[in-house]
C-alpha cells in the first residue's frame, strides 16, 4: 500500500526533530551521571578512619561512676575506631592484650583513657606497655584524685582535672619522655562524677583521639614512633586554665 505523502513528510520531520532533541538530552544525562558519582561514593572512601587503632577506656571504682566512658566508646565506634571499656582493676591484663595485638600488627596506635581510679592507673599502664615494647600514642586522664607521676614514653599525655574538687596534676620523672599537659577544667562547671559525662568534655576527649587516629591513618607521624631520650618534648608543670566554651 502506498504511503500518504503528507504522512511521510510529517514522520520525517518528527524523526529529524527527535534526533535534534536527543543530543542535548544525552549530554545532560551524562553530565548528571558524572555529578552523582561522587555522591554515590567509592567504597574505599568510606573505610574506617582508624582500623589499626584501639582505644582502651578504664572505668573507676565499682563500674557505676564512669559510665560516660561508655558513651565515648560508642561515639568512637560509630566513627569506625575500635574502642573497649573495662574496669581499672584489669589494667595489667589489658596492657598485655594490647601488647599482643601490637606485636601481631593488628593494631599500630594505642590510646588510653581513664576516669577516677582509671586515670590513677594510667601512668602504671603506660610504664608496663613501654616495658613490653609498645609505644602509647595518647593517654587521657579524667580527674585522678591520687597523685601520680609518669615514666617511659608517651606521645601525648592529657590530664584533665578539677582543681577545686580534689583532682590532682600528674608529675613527671626523669625517665619520662613525651608531651605532658595538665589542664584544670574546673571552670567548665564539671565535677569528679560528671567530668566523664559532660558533653563538652566528651567532645574534647574525642577530638584529641581523632587528631592522632586520623593523622596515623593518613601516614606515619612523629607521634607514632617511640620518642627517644633527648627528643623534643614539652611538659606543663603548671595547670593550664581551660576555656569555658565547648571545643
Amino acid at each position: 500500500m502506498k504511503r500518504d505523502g503528507r504522512y511521510t513528510g510529517f514522520a520525517d520531520r518528527l524523526s529529524t526533530r527527535c534526533r535534534h532533541w536527543s543530543r542535548p538530552l544525552r549530554v545532560t544525562a551524562i553530565t548528571l551521571l558524572l555529578l552523582l558519582l561522587p555522591i554515590v561514593g567509592n567504597p574505599a572512601s568510606a573505610a574506617a578512619p582508624g582500623p589499626d587503632a584501639h582505644v582502651y577506656l578504664l572505668r573507676g571504682v565499682l563500674n557505676i561512676f564512669s559510665l560516660g566512658l561508655d558513651d565515648i566508646a560508642a561515639k568512637l565506634q560509630r566513627q569506625g575506631i575500635n574502642a573497649s571499656v573495662a574496669n581499672y582493676l584489669s589494667w595489667e591484663s589489658l596492657a598485655d592484650e594490647a601488647a599482643a595485638e601490637y606485636r601481631s600488627g593488628r593494631i599500630k596506635t594505642v590510646v588510653l583513657v581513664g576516669h577516677s581510679s582509671g586515670a590513677t592507673v594510667l601512668p602504671d599502664m603506660v610504664a608496663r606497655l613501654n616495658r613490653l615494647g609498645v609505644p602509647v600514642t595518647l593517654a587521657i586522664g579524667l580527674d585522678s584524685v591520687f597523685q601520680t607521676s609518669l615514666s617511659g614514653h608517651v606521645g601525648r599525655y592529657l590530664n584533665f582535672y578539677v582543681a577545686n574538687g580534689g583532682g590532682t596534676q600528674v608529675g613527671r620523672t626523669n625517665q619520662f619522655h613525651g608531651n605532658l599537659e595538665n589542664v584544670d577544667v574546673g571552670g567548665m562547671g564539671v565535677g569528679h562524677l560528671s567530668i566523664d559525662k559532660s558533653e563538652a568534655m566528651q567532645q574534647r576527649v574525642i577530638a584529641a583521639i581523632d587528631s592522632v587516629v586520623l593523622s596515623h591513618a593518613r601516614g606515619p607521624s612523629a607521634t607514632q614512633r617511640r620518642l627517644e631520650p633527648g627528643a623534643s618534648k614539652q611538659s606543663s608543670a603548671a595547670p593550664v586554665r581551660a576555656p569555658t566554651t565547648n571545643q
